[in-house]
């Protein structure tokens, strides 16, 4: 492609770095540790569970720089470009960080090989209390959050949340403010220059297209090339599966796709927004969105994985489809030949198959924004963090004078795609809610589905939460003091523990 970058250009610190990108497969871990030579990040689980191999990674974003802890054991290396790396060697090179003191006076290291994730992690969160401006002190939800996608096996956390407690109530270094200022003027710089990522080598061909032209015409010479959004799938693929992909499109410097819009009566969601940055508008919505996703996956993993990528992956258990499905969203789908939209709950044909055609790709996701709605959801997994949902139930109905005029309900965990419960909506809709349709709903509910039996779950107990999620969301809309689960009055200390059903 003509006006084309053939090397992936990024701050190493802060240090301008380029690299030719021989392996489109290649890691950021992996180029830390084999090519950098900063073996300060440690790769545990190569999978963006453990959090050993976290990092920071500053973008410009709106009016400033902001720092996203990240596995870097599946970022690949060409999704860096024009960003900045900043790694546990970074942190104290001129003068220990205040994360760094903090752990070694709280004593929470012992074996150590988790403690550089850690510091990594404290020190996104310190910068991103810092930049809020208020006194008020970060608290331990805030501490949970950021550390849920650290493990440890020696220290039992609590020197950890000691240690970062002691680094938030200090200031951020004065060394770290020169290079963030430094680093934001070169970041700019090169978000101001368009010329799209592409790099070619015997071993394949990573592209990173600016616009969305770039991304068509990109495609056409591509055609079999995989679509990378967060690469919190994608990034599997390689690491556990041992695949090599030959052509490899990112689609996460596509402003396009970047955008979040809304008004009085829908919203939309481009197919690169982060989860995490989608977080507070879909909260929005609905408190059980916010619940929702906080258990989505840690910090890091909602920093990288997109809305879109959720969506186009076509997973059974994937989390948001079901909530989106039930809210009636439709699917924008763009092409060179233009945008067609669908409704969401069509897009999932099969397991595996995505109503996409060649040259297709997923543009954005449309809510509309209906406050008569009665919307709640429910996942159902081992554990409260970074589990993988068994069950997820979305339900929205509409009621009039108590009767259900309009009901969508949506499973994951239950069918080889994300899919309605049809019969169990039939058997709701034009009917009052009693306990006579509710017994005839959760009997049709039985018909919908014919789930299966894995490590996560028995068939059995699959359809027997999915019918006690619809009883629950029939208390909750008949019901005005039914207990919050998760409301830290009712039941203290419940949303630091980790139980099956959410």
């Amino acid at each position: 492609m003509q006006n084309a970058r053939g090397r992936v250009r990024f701050l190493l610190g802060s240090q301008p770095t380029e690299v030719e990108l021989a392996d489109p497969n290649l890691t950021l871990l992996d180029y830390l540790r084999t090519h950098a030579r900063l073996t300060g990040t440690k790769e545990g689980c190569a999978e963006g569970d453990c959090g050993a191999c976290t990092a920071l990674i500053g973008e410009v974003h709106d009016q400033g720089l902001r720092y996203l802890p990240t596995n870097a054991c599946i970022v690949l290396l060409g999704m860096v470009d024009n960003k900045q790396v900043l790694t546990v060697e970074h942190l104290g090179r001129e003068k220990i960080h205040p994360v760094q003191q903090a752990m070694a006076d709280q004593h929470g290291s012992q074996c150590g090989f988790c403690t550089p994730g850690f510091v990594m992690s404290l020190a996104g969160l310190q910068w991103a209390a810092s930049c809020k401006n208020e006194s008020t002190p970060v608290d331990r939800a805030q501490i949970d959050e950021y550390l849920a996608g650290n493990l440890c096996r020696c220290t039992g956390y609590g020197p950890i949340v000691s240690a970062a407690r002691e680094a938030c109530s200090a200031p951020l270094p004065e060394s770290w403010q020169a290079h963030t200022a430094v680093a934001e003027t070169t970041l700019r710089a090169w978000q101001n220059q368009t010329q799209p990522l592409c790099c070619t080598s015997d071993r394949g061909f990573f592209a990173a297209p600016r616009s969305r032209a770039d991304l068509h015409t990109i495609m056409s010479d591509h055609p079999g090339a995989t679509l990378l959004a967060g690469a919190t799938d994608i990034g599997l693929w390689i690491t556990k599966w041992g695949q090599r992909l030959s052509a490899v499109i990112y689609l996460g410097q596509i402003p396009e796709l970047q955008r979040l819009v809304q008004n009085d009566e829908k919203l939309e969601i481009g197919a690169g927004v982060s989860l995490q940055d989608a977080s507070t508008t879909l909260s929005e919505i609905s408190p059980d969105l916010n619940r929702l996703l906080r258990r989505f996956g840690s910090r890091q993993v909602r920093n990288q994985g997109t809305v879109g990528g959720n969506i186009a992956n076509g997973s059974p258990i994937g989390d948001l489809p079901p909530v989106l499905i039930a809210l009636g969203a439709r699917l924008r789908i763009a092409s060179t030949g233009g945008v067609r939209e669908i409704p969401l709950d069509t897009f999932f044909v099969d397991y595996g198959q995505q109503d996409l055609a060649p040259g297709e790709f997923v543009e954005s996701v449309v809510i509309p924004l209906d406050r008569d709605l009665r919307f709640r959801c429910w996942k159902i997994a081992k554990r409260f963090d970074q589990d993988i949902s068994a069950v997820l139930g979305a339900f929205a109905a509409k009621l009039e004078g108590g009767i259900v005029r309009e009901v969508r309900i949506c499973f994951g965990g239950m069918a080889a795609t994300p899919k309605r419960a049809r019969q169990c909506e039939a058997a709701l809709t034009g009917q009052p809610l009693d306990h006579e349709t509710l017994a005839r709903a959760r009997q049709a509910l039985a018909t919908d589905f014919d789930p299966i039996t894995d490590m996560r779950a028995s068939a059995h107990y699959r359809q027997r939460a999915a019918g006690n999620l619809l009883e629950k969301y029939f208390l909750a809309m008949t019901t005005t003091d039914l207990p919050d689960l998760y409301d830290e009055k009712t039941w203290p200390g419940l949303s630091n523990q980790s139980f099956a059903n959410g």
